[in-house]
């Protein structure tokens, strides 16, 4: 069974190899590696909007299904109780009755803390104590936490990996899932931008803290040494090996010229992300655990890469059709016999 470091290695080298496929075709030329465009993205986790009455109503259901995998017999399952309780609570915060909406929640927390206790009865001593551990941990943090605390929450019982991460949006000013990054390239190649590096961040870290390992990643990926690297106003304060080959949005001072020019070009990689994400499976992430959001991430920089190249080669084949025919000796229209 692979870790997930053996995981990204091999799918770095999937994403090396359109690389290297787009370069033979001529959709991409070595002096576009030197110059990039660096950029985070949040991969959404496939999970719903996580109100406290869907976690605590998803743990009573994770916790019953656990129970019957294992041959536990509960005193009560609370199924039917719960589920008409997240219904009713959904529908006083719609209508604006938030006291009979805390009276759902206080009954859902009732009810997840008798399933909880009586698990624990259940299983004490017993071997498949431990199968429980993880389940009854996240269930106990899904009860305990309230909806405005500050520190660490949990957002979803079956992928609790997930984060909350605001990019100040207006349309979504949160999105549940992983921080991404890309890495595309500045100029555009004869086949387009390409992406030369996608990673995904757990932790949610900060984008300037993440700037070194991300260029020396790429730089490893693709082989060729980057000279400049530009990003937004996000990574200030960041930790790039070569602090001055690193341009940000809205900088004034030692831009001009060609680096003018390629500034400019900045903003160029918020469609590319915008294609990875309608066009392939960075918008939501169906993949379990850290390891299945790397994989995503990269499998869709790949897959982008590869929508590219046969691009590419579509147009290729039109010039090619279109010289052929040009070339073919065309036929003299026969005078109609008398």
């Amino acid at each position: 069974m692979f870790t997930s470091t053996d995981l990204g290695d091999k799918l770095d080298l999937l994403l090396a190899e359109s690389l290297r496929v787009a370069h033979q075709s001529g959709a991409l030329r070595t002096r576009d590696l030197a110059r990039v465009t660096v950029d985070t993205t949040v991969q959404p986790k496939n999970i719903a909007f996580p109100t406290d009455a869907k976690l605590l109503h998803a743990a009573i259901k994770g916790l019953n299904r656990l129970a019957r995998r294992h041959h536990v017999r509960l005193r009560q399952s609370y199924i039917r109780v719960a589920q008409r309780a997240a219904m009713m609570a959904g529908r006083y915060a719609h209508a604006k009755q938030f006291n009979r909406h805390r009276r759902q929640l206080r009954l859902l927390r009732i009810r997840l803390g008798r399933l909880i206790r009586d698990i624990g009865r259940k299983i004490a001593g017993r071997p498949i104590e431990a199968a429980f551990d993880s389940a009854l941990a996240r269930a106990i943090q899904i009860r305990s936490q309230q909806q405005r605390q500050r520190g660490w929450k949990l957002y979803s019982f079956h992928a609790p990996e997930v984060e909350c991460i605001g990019k100040g949006k207006a349309s979504a000013p949160y999105e549940f899932g992983v921080k991404a990054s890309i890495v595309t390239t500045n100029a555009r190649a004869p086949g387009g931008q390409f992406v030369l590096h996608a990673a995904a961040l757990p932790g949610n870290p900060y984008d300037g803290h993440t700037l070194r390992t991300v260029i020396e990643d790429t730089q490893r990926l693709t082989g060729r040494e980057i000279e400049r690297a530009f990003v937004d106003k996000g990574y200030r304060g960041h930790d790039a090996p070569n602090p001055r080959r690193v341009f940000i949005s809205g900088q004034k001072r030692g831009v001009f010229g060609a680096i003018k020019r390629e500034l400019r070009r900045r903003s160029a990689i918020e469609p590319v992300i915008g294609h990875m994400k309608a066009e392939g499976h960075l918008d939501r992430c169906y993949l379990k655990g850290h390891a299945g959001d790397a994989a995503n991430a990269i499998l869709s920089a790949a897959g982008y890469n590869f929508r590219r190249i046969l691009a590419w080669l579509r147009i290729l084949l039109r010039l090619i059709l279109s010289a052929l025919i040009a070339a073919l000796p065309r036929q003299t229209a026969l005078n109609p016999a008398s």
